[in-house]
């Protein structure tokens, strides 16, 4: 398994929709962040992108020196960013780290953001500027003079001077629940990452996308993006997960709700549709272990694996078997919850990655003569 972890740069805090309980969040946090995911063996970051956060490309390369084996997997924005101009970024970023940076490709799906930016695009046209964006970006990257000229984009004669370590283009990381989306995915993805549905939605996307991808002559990859409260015990799990939704009244629920019902985006309509935001909270298990409480006014991501360690790993295992490779975790607060997945959820899985040794504590030393060895 490639497990990632995840840096908060949109806020962070105990518990979600309140003030209470809620820390600043600047670049030492981040650095903090960072490097706990860095020493404890995560294979690499998703640093998020949109008006809401800071951004991932200038966060990312500042946190680059201050990290030794972490990737991090920053956002290209067809239709904000020219595909010249986001190879250059790529390639710069790709070889400043030593080739730690994974591209997530975010064609959007809000169209009052989007119009905020200046893009007013349907959303399949979205998806269309999306495929002419990455065959130009693609092309330049591995190190071809490119000449196109399509409905959104026009290039003539370009090409990349500074190449990445490898020579190719960055690993692209790719998600989108619509037929518009999952077609775009399988022609340019490396990895195709799904919102964390319950496994049987899940295996149903796979499927698809996998069977686009071979139309293009081409394999892909799986990968899944999910929330994670794991804990010594089940109780103390399900009691973490309601303490993080303990402060969210019915206006802030109601408010997001709207909000997310303005936007186009598939993959949100599908998460919204996991749960009746009016409904009791005990009803947010939708399926064994998998919480969508987070969901209620969190937009994107919104769902949880919540357990104890072995029925956490279980329900990986579970996504593992249909064929997911890529995790892509958080928790709240990401700093405290980095170390309890670390220590409760890695000795249970292949984990692509191993910690740092420096990290293999044998705990405190018992009355200054030995070092516990059980």
């Amino acid at each position: 398994m490639e497990i990632l972890w995840f840096i908060p740069s949109h806020g962070e805090g105990r518990y979600l929709g309140t003030t209470k309980g809620s820390r600043k969040t600047d670049y030492t946090y981040f650095k903090q962040v960072a490097q706990a995911a860095d020493r404890l063996g995560f294979t690499g970051v998703l640093i998020p992108t949109g008006k809401s956060c800071e951004d991932p490309w200038l966060l990312a390369s500042s946190l680059v020196p201050v990290t030794e084996r972490l990737k991090f997997l920053v956002a290209v924005r067809p239709g904000l960013m020219l595909p010249s101009v986001a190879a250059r970024m790529a390639s710069t970023l790709d070889r400043i780290s030593n080739g730690r940076v994974l591209i997530n490709v975010v064609a959007g799906g809000d169209p009052v953001e989007l119009a905020g930016d200046g893009v007013f695009l349907s959303h399949d046209e979205r998806y269309e500027a999306t495929d002419e964006f990455l065959t130009v970006w693609k092309g330049l990257l591995n190190q071809e003079k490119v000449d196109f000229k399509g409905k959104f984009i026009e290039v003539k004669g370009g090409e990349l001077l500074f190449p990445t370590t490898s020579g190719t283009n960055p690993p692209i990381y790719f998600g989108g629940s619509s037929p518009a989306g999952q077609a775009v995915a399988a022609k340019h993805s490396d990895v195709y990452l799904t919102w964390g549905e319950p496994p049987e939605q899940v295996e149903r996307k796979i499927k698809e996308v996998r069977r686009l991808a071979e139309l293009e002559g081409r394999t892909v990859r799986f990968g899944i993006r999910l929330h994670v409260i794991v804990r010594e015990t089940e109780k103390e799990a399900w009691e973490a997960a309601d303490r993080l939704i303990q402060y969210l009244d019915d206006d802030t629920i109601k408010a997001a709700q709207s909000a997310f019902a303005r936007m186009d985006s598939v993959g949100q309509k599908r998460m919204a549709n996991l749960h009746d935001a009016g409904s009791r909270r005990e009803q947010l298990e939708i399926s064994p272990n998998l919480w969508a409480g987070i969901g209620l006014v969190r937009s994107g991501a919104g769902t949880a694996l919540v357990g104890d360690p072995n029925q956490v790993a279980a329900r990986m295992k579970e996504y593992a078997d249909l064929g997911i490779e890529t995790f892509v975790l958080s928790g709240y607060p990401h700093l405290e919850e980095a170390y309890q997945v670390a220590d409760l959820l890695f000795p249970l899985l292949p984990i692509e990655n191993k910690p740092n040794n420096e990290v293999q504590s044998t705990g405190e030393v018992v009355a200054n003569i030995y070092f516990p060895t059980k």
